[in-house]
């Protein structure tokens, strides 16, 4: 398939890279200050640029009727926009907070675990940690968001802070350190043992490979999609 990258930082040079290793091709590249390629001779775009051009560039897919895999984050307030503006033109659109195969298993585990705990574990606190990389722009990350999203959706929670708990406030930790890909935990405390699960990237090859993974899936569909749908579970 013919690809169109929307921003061409790490994550981008990295998916440009993964994609050629199974036989794609690079038909568009687009970011600050620099621009290669057709767009019209793009199949698919698959967008990981800075939150501020995220909006942007996944409307340019769309309106030119090129299915769109995102993988930005901090530009959320946006995303009943985006998904209108594709099915007004009868495009795909697929966001995922984390491409990872593993991430997405352990947003599973991480509902599954949530549930029990709200049946059984009154007297345990939830917490979420997560630690990335000192150039990542949002924090907490998307997927610390996920993760108390689907949390507070099956506990007495009734939101997240960065930082703080109370009752019904469930607490995000978030670090930036070295070049960390990214390693998120959930933590349930009380007086007599804590209950941990936790997911550490060694490396971002599992982003890059799951975002292209994703576009494969993508292409020729329309509607809003999720990983959910790509991976079945």
């Amino acid at each position: 398939m013919n690809i169109a990258l929307l921003g061409y930082g790490r994550m981008g040079k990295m998916i440009d890279s993964y994609a050629k290793k199974r036989k794609h091709k690079i038909a568009f590249i687009l970011d600050k200050d620099y621009q290669k390629g057709s767009l019209s001779q793009a199949e698919i775009a698959i967008n990981f640029s800075v939150p501020e051009a995220a909006v942007s560039n996944i409307k340019l897919a769309l309106k030119n009727k090129i299915p769109v895999v995102c993988g930005t984050t901090g530009w959320l307030d946006k995303m009943t926009e985006i998904q209108k503006v594709c099915l007004e033109n009868d495009s795909a659109f697929l966001h995922a907070s984390n491409f990872s195969i593993g991430v997405n298993i352990f947003f599973k585990v991480n509902k599954y675990l949530t549930k029990l705990m709200h049946k059984h574990g009154s007297n345990y606190k939830a917490s979420i940690n997560e630690i990335h990389h000192t150039k990542k722009l949002d924090s907490p990350s998307g997927t610390a968001i996920r993760l108390a999203e689907d949390i507070i959706r099956n506990s007495e929670y009734r939101k997240w802070k960065l930082g703080k708990q109370n009752n019904d406030c469930l607490q995000i930790e978030s670090s930036r350190n070295g070049d960390n890909p990214g390693t998120h935990s959930v933590n349930y405390l009380s007086k007599v043992d804590e209950i941990s699960i936790k997911h550490e990237a060694f490396k971002r090859d599992g982003f890059a490979l799951g975002a292209i993974i994703a576009a494969e899936w993508l292409i020729d569909k329309k509607g809003i999609f999720s990983m959910d749908d790509v991976l079945k579970i």
